[in-house]
């Protein structure tokens, strides 16, 4: 097991401390696990579609293209479940715009398996809420995404997991905890438990939501990585603009 915190130095496995998040690699139960945490909620965006073209961006590439010479992606990764057509499945809001209405229909899924949730931020508080709860909260939303399920829930694993499931996937979720993000990708394939178990155990987070798996994917500038197997819907993404004129 790595040492746990996240401080800016080089120890056993590298990782980096820029502008508003911080990269660490942590092991935990045979598996590898990359951790952003999201410091400062104010560089941190969605991305669906390019409003210049109204084509879905797709790749991180293709989002680096479309940002301004100024601006520089530090961090990218998928951020929820998306239909065929790269629209999303349940609420999204983007710049203070809902552009998808919040789904509460049954269905089958990973989506669908309850409770689902909701990760939102605006440039001063972040939150993670099963569904109903967000309804209920009238929380100013700058940026949104629902998905599902939710992974810990008030500090405990979804009931649905079940410790020995055969079910392995590379997965991605996010996590909150002193109103700060944490996104988390496994490097190896896990179940959901094991996934959650992540959460809760190694990073002591009480809310957690599944974002999506075997399409999970992960862009990082200072160690080069940049996922593109998958075509993806929504993006999560922390833009750099210290040199951009507002």
């Amino acid at each position: 097991m790595m040492k746990k915190g996240f401080l800016c130095l080089i120890l056993i496995y590298p990782f980096s401390c820029v502008y508003a998040m911080q990269h660490q690699t942590i092991s935990m139960a045979n598996s590898i696990y990359d951790v952003i945490q999201v410091e400062q909620l104010s560089k941190l965006e969605l991305f669906l579609k390019n409003p210049k073209t109204n084509r879905y961006y797709q790749k991180f590439s293709m989002l680096q293209k479309a940002l301004p010479t100024c601006a520089k992606l530090n961090f990218a990764m998928n951020a929820g479940m998306y239909h065929s057509d790269f629209q999303p499945v349940g609420l999204y809001i983007e710049k203070s715009k809902q552009l998808k209405e919040i789904n509460e229909t049954t269905g089958f899924g990973n989506f669908f398996m309850q409770p689902n949730g909701v990760v939102a931020w605006n440039s001063k508080q972040a939150i993670i809420k099963t569904t109903a709860e967000y309804k209920k909260q009238e929380f100013n939303a700058v940026y949104a995404t629902q998905s599902g399920p939710m992974l810990v829930y008030k500090g405990k694993i979804n009931s649905q997991f079940l410790a020995d499931s055969t079910s392995l996937k590379i997965r991605n979720g996010v996590g909150i905890k002193d109103n700060q993000l944490y996104f988390v990708i496994s490097q190896q394939a896990v179940n959901f438990y094991q996934f959650a178990q992540f959460f809760k155990q190694q990073l002591k987070i009480d809310n957690a939501l599944y974002l999506d798996g075997s399409i999970s994917s992960l862009y990082v500038a200072d160690t080069r990585r940049n996922d593109q197997n998958f075509n993806l819907g929504p993006i999560v993404a922390e833009v750099a603009k210290t040199n951009c004129r507002d």
